[in-house]
């Protein structure tokens, strides 16, 4: 038993011995190929190199459910008898284990040569030079648009909605100037470790919110009166002035 798999090429599905087999048994083309197949199967199974000297067509014709298969098979020069025992033709070129294993060899080699050949054209492809890098490169605001209503959890990495922060920072009147990189960075590790789960337009929300009340501290801070210190009341007391002492009359 050579395996349970058989060489089969895609060419023997127009090959003119099989429209010949379909002629003579009467049977569409894709029976024929089915019917070939079980018996290369049945040989690659039960016999070492393609020969049965203990059965018999007839046993061949019930496996395959056509009577008179295996001389079509005959007349067509893919199956002789010589002398009581059934041969296929050519069977260690296309079936057995050398043959699978030449068949195995063969890809591998194949598979490996078409690796090499794609690792080297990594290599020796010309690099990009640096400004058509620096094109290349997604800004940070270049992501595919969301859905408002989507809930999902703050991460370290979140990146407003362009067109959400738009619309909320306009209704709010707050300048879009105003969300800098920083901003983000502080809002976002923030919540991120709260594992809160709002939807995009209320992160969005929020944040606005966020550059609000950080630009209202920033106001009520710089509105602080600093008032100077009163400075210590000068001691007019002189200990060596007798002046205050009340004359006593004796």
């Amino acid at each position: 038993m050579a395996g349970d798999w058989i060489k089969f090429e895609l060419t023997t599905l127009d090959k003119p011995e099989v429209c010949q087999i379909a002629d003579l048994a009467d049977i569409d083309l894709d029976a024929v190929i089915g019917k070939l197949m079980r018996v290369w199967g049945w040989f690659d199974q039960q016999t070492e190199k393609g020969n049965a000297p203990s059965v018999s067509k007839k046993l061949l014709d019930r496996l395959v459910g056509v009577i008179g298969f295996c001389e079509h098979m005959k007349s067509v020069g893919w199956m002789v008898e010589a002398e009581g025992v059934i041969t296929l033709p050519h069977f260690e070129r296309h079936n057995g284990k050398t043959a699978k294993n030449r068949l195995l060899t063969a890809k591998r080699v194949a598979s490996h040569k078409a690796a090499n050949a794609k690792g080297n054209a990594a290599i020796v492809s010309d690099a990009l030079p640096k400004e058509d890098v620096e094109k290349n490169k997604d800004p940070l605001s270049a992501h595919e648009p969301v859905d408002p209503r989507m809930p999902s959890e703050m991460t370290l990495t979140w990146v407003p909605d362009a067109k959400l922060l738009k619309t909320y920072s306009v209704h709010s009147g707050v300048a879009l100037a105003l969300f800098t990189e920083e901003v983000r960075r502080a809002f976002t590790a923030h919540y991120e470790a709260r594992g809160q789960v709002n939807t995009q337009a209320e992160w969005v929300q929020m944040l606005v919110k966020w550059v609000i009340t950080d630009k209202a501290r920033a106001a009520a801070a710089s509105n602080v009166t600093q008032f100077r210190p009163k400075s210590a009341p000068v001691d007019d007391f002189d200990a060596d002035d007798d002046q205050w002492v009340p004359e006593v009359k004796l």
